[in-house]
C-alpha cells in the first residue's frame, strides 16, 4: 500500500558456512561474555566451523587450520564467492551424486569447485562430520537428509565479507602462533578435546590424532601467549588433565550436548571455557645508580647512535641482574662496553665496522699499555716512503694537501707498530684526529662549507693527533677482567660464557637513513687500510660500497632481531631502540617474548645532538628511546 513505508531489508548476519562436530555455537552466549573489551587481532588457529570468528566478525584476524581442505574452502569463498555459488548450484542431494562427488579428489579440482565440493558433502553427508581414512579420503556416509540447504547463496555472500578481513593460513597451531601473535591479541583456541580417544578423529585432527602430549603442548604454548601479553579463551572437556594444566586460572564448567554419538544417553557432556588474561607486567625500575668516575675517562665522541647520554639508564637496569661476563654487540663507539668494564664487567665487544673494533681494541680489550708521548711523535715523523694513498685518491676533498702528507705518513708508520694495543692507540687516535678536524665530523660531503669556527678545527691535524694519544691512555685501565675486541658480523658471533648481551644495532626509520659507512667511510679506510673495500670513484666524496646489513629494511630489521634473539635466548638481553624506528614498540616485544619469558619495556626520553634528526628542526629529534629487557 502506498501509505505504508517500505521496510528495508535486514541485511543478513554472517554465520558458519558448514556443521562442525565440536562447533562452539551452542556455547557462544558464555563465551562471549568473556571476550575482552579491546584488544589488537583476533587470531584462531584451529578454526573448524569459525562460530566464534562470525559471531565476533572482527575487523583484523588471522584464522588457520592444519586441513588444507577446509583453509582452501575459506580462501575461496572470502576471494571467489560467485565462483563457488555456480558451483554448488550445480548439485543434488541424491545418494548417486554424492558419492560420485565424495570419490573425487579435491585437489585435483579448480580450486572454487573443491570449496563447493567440501560445502556440499558437509551439508548432505551423515551428521556434517569431517573424517577421512588414511589415505585421507572422505570417508563418511550419506545422510538422507530430506532438504539441507545446499546452497545458502546470501549466507555465504555474508561470510564473505567477513573472510575477506581475515588473513586465512593453513599450518599447524605452533607455527601460527609463535610467529604472528602479539601483545594485546585475543586468540581464542577450540582444539581437539580431551579424552583423546572419546571423538577427536572428527574434528581438525584427521589423519593425526591430538594426544594428550599434545595438550600438554598446547598449555605451554599459552603460557608463553600469558607472558607475552596475550588475551586467551581454551575451550576443552570437563577433564582433570585441564584442570591440572591450567589450575591458575578461571575454569567454567558448562552442561553441553554432544552431537556427534550414535547413542543418545552419551550426547551430554561438560565443556570448559578457560579464561587466561594477559600478563600484568611491572617494568624494571630505573634506579640511576651512579657511574664509575673512571667511566667519565672515556674520551668524548660525537659518533653517530652513541650512547654516552643512555649510560645511567642502561647501568640501571644491568644492575639488577647478576652477570659477569656482557657482550657490546654493536659497540659503536665503544663507550657502553667501557661502562661495564668499568663495574667490573668481563667485557666482548663486537662491532662490524673496523673503527669501533679499533676504539674496544685500545680502551676495553687493552688493560695496561699505553702509548708514551715520545713514541707518537715519532709517528708524526717520515721514516719512510708512504703510499701516498690518501693524497691521491682524496686531493681536494676534506683536508689540505699538508694535512693528507701528514695522513699517510702516519699511516705508514702506525703499520710498522707491532704491539697490537699502541697499534690500535694510535690508529684511534688518528681517526679520532681525522673526525675532529672535520666540520660536523662526517664525510657525507667535501669542502669546509659547514665550518663554524669551532676550537677543534681552529688546532694543527698535529694537535689534534697528540691530544688524541693522551685522551686514549688515560683511557686504559685494568679492571681485573680478561676482556677482548671483536672485528666481525653480530650474527657470527660465538660466546659461551656471556651472562648478558646489549643490542644497539642500526636504526631503522624512513624518516633517516642508519648508513653509519657513508657518514664515515674515510675514516672507516683508515682503520681497514682500505682493504678489501671498493671505492666508489664516481662519487663525489669517494665513499666505498656500504655494508651489506639487514636492519637496512623494516623487514630486515624484525628478522635480524628474530635471530638474534633466537641466539642469544639463553641470555640476558638488553636493546636499545628508538621511539621513531621500526619495528614498533609492539612488535619489538612480540618478537623477543618469543624467545623470552619476561618482556619488559623501559621508556627514556631522549634528544638527538645531531645528524639527520636535528637537521629537521622538527618534533622528530625529541623522542623515547626503549630499553626492551628480556630474561
Amino acid at each position: 500500500m502506498a501509505d505504508q513505508a517500505v521496510r528495508k531489508a535486514e541485511p543478513i548476519q554472517a554465520k558458519p558456512i558448514l556443521k562442525w562436530a565440536g562447533g562452539k555455537t551452542q556455547m557462544l552466549g558464555d563465551l562471549m561474555s568473556k571476550v575482552p573489551s579491546s584488544y589488537g587481532r583476533y587470531i584462531e588457529p584451529f578454526f573448524g566451523g569459525g562460530a566464534m570468528f562470525f559471531a565476533l566478525q572482527p575487523e583484523s584476524a588471522i584464522i588457520a587450520d592444519s586441513n588444507p581442505e577446509l583453509i582452501n574452502m575459506y580462501r575461496e569463498v572470502a576471494g571467489h564467492v560467485e565462483n563457488v555459488i555456480r558451483f554448488l548450484k550445480q548439485y543434488e542431494n541424491t545418494s548417486g551424486m554424492f558419492y560420485a562427488v565424495r570419490s573425487q579428489e579435491w585437489t585435483a579440482l579448480p580450486k572454487a569447485e573443491a570449496a563447493a565440493r567440501t560445502i556440499f558433502l558437509n551439508k548432505t553427508c551423515f551428521n556434517g562430520l569431517y573424517r577421512v581414512n588414511k589415505q585421507g579420503q572422505f570417508n563418511v556416509p550419506y545422510g538422507k537428509y530430506k532438504n539441507p540447504k545446499i546452497c545458502d547463496e546470501a549466507g555465504l555472500k555474508a561470510a564473505s565479507e567477513v573472510l575477506k578481513k581475515a588473513d586465512i593460513l593453513c599450518g599447524d597451531y605452533l607455527l601460527v602462533l609463535e610467529h604472528h601473535a602479539q601483545p594485546g591479541d585475543f586468540v581464542f583456541l577450540d582444539p581437539p578435546y580431551l579424552p583423546v580417544s572419546e571423538y577427536a578423529d572428527f574434528k581438525r585432527y584427521t589423519k593425526e590424532q591430538f594426544y594428550e602430549e599434545d595438550h600438554v603442548e598446547l598449555a605451554k604454548m599459552i603460557m608463553a601467549l600469558h607472558e607475552r601479553g596475550c588475551h586467551v579463551i581454551l575451550t576443552n572437556s570437563n577433564h582433570p588433565l585441564v584442570h591440572e594444566l591450567y589450575a591458575p586460572f578461571n575454569i567454567d564448567v558448562l552442561q553441553t550436548k554432544r552431537h556427534i554419538s550414535c547413542n543418545g544417553s552419551t550426547r551430554k557432556g561438560e565443556d570448559v571455557i578457560v579464561t587466561i588474561p594477559p600478563k600484568q607486567r611491572t617494568l624494571i625500575k630505573l634506579l640511576h645508580q651512579p657511574l664509575p668516575e673512571q667511566v667519565s675517562a672515556y674520551p668524548p665522541t660525537r659518533f653517530m647512535g652513541s650512547k654516552s647520554k643512555l649510560l645511567s639508564e642502561i647501568w640501571s637496569v644491568a644492575s639488577q641482574f647478576k652477570v659477569n661476563t656482557v657482550v657490546d654487540l654493536f659497540s659503536g663507539s665503544g663507550i657502553v662496553g667501557y661502562m661495564f668494564k668499568a663495574h667490573g664487567k668481563a667485557v666482548v665487544s663486537n662491532d662490524y665496522m673496523a673503527m669501533s673494533a679499533t676504539f674496544a681494541k685500545a680502551m676495553v680489550e687493552n688493560n695496561s699499555v699505553t702509548l708514551p708521548l715520545g713514541e707518537a711523535e715519532e709517528l708524526l715523523v717520515t721514516h719512510k716512503e708512504s703510499d701516498h694513498f690518501v693524497a691521491s685518491t682524496f686531493k681536494g676533498l676534506y683536508y689540505t694537501d699538508e694535512e693528507n702528507d701528514l695522513i699517510d705518513t702516519l699511516r705508514t708508520n702506525i703499520a710498522a707498530i707491532k704491539d697490537q694495543y699502541k697499534h690500535a692507540i694510535a690508529m684511534t687516535a688518528l681517526i679520532r684526529a681525522c673526525i675532529k678536524k672535520r666540520p660536523r665530523g662526517i664525510f657525507t660531503y667535501t669542502g669546509q662549507r659547514y665550518n663554524d669556527g669551532r676550537k677543534d678545527l681552529q688546532k694543527t691535524l698535529v694537535q689534534q693527533f697528540l691530544e688524541a694519544v693522551e685522551a686514549v691512555d688515560k683511557a686504559v685501565f685494568d679492571n681485573g677482567q680478561i676482556n677482548r675486541s671483536r672485528l666481525g658480523d653480530a650474527m657470527d658471533l660465538r660466546v659461551e660464557q656471556a651472562d648478558l648481551v646489549y643490542i644497539d644495532p642500526p636504526y631503522y626509520s624512513p624518516l633517516s637513513d642508519n648508513e653509519y659507512v657513508r657518514r664515515y667511510h674515510f675514516v672507516e679506510g683508515l682503520a681497514r687500510d682500505w682493504k678489501g673495500v671498493e671505492i666508489q670513484q664516481h662519487t663525489q666524496t669517494k665513499k666505498f660500497k656500504s655494508y651489506p646489513t639487514p636492519f637496512a629494511t623494516r623487514k630486515g630489521a624484525a628478522d635480524a632481531f628474530d635471530r638474534l634473539f633466537r641466539k642469544f635466548a639463553d641470555k640476558i638481553l638488553i636493546v636499545s631502540y628508538s621511539s621513531n624506528s621500526l619495528p614498533t614498540q609492539d612488535e619489538m616485544v612480540a618478537i623477543m617474548a618469543k624467545y623470552k619469558q619476561h618482556v619488559e619495556v623501559i621508556p627514556v626520553d631522549y634528544k638527538y645532538s645531531f645528524g639527520n634528526q636535528s637537521d629537521a628542526k622538527t618534533h622528530r629529534n625529541s623522542v623515547q628511546e626503549y630499553l626492551f629487557v628480556g630474561y
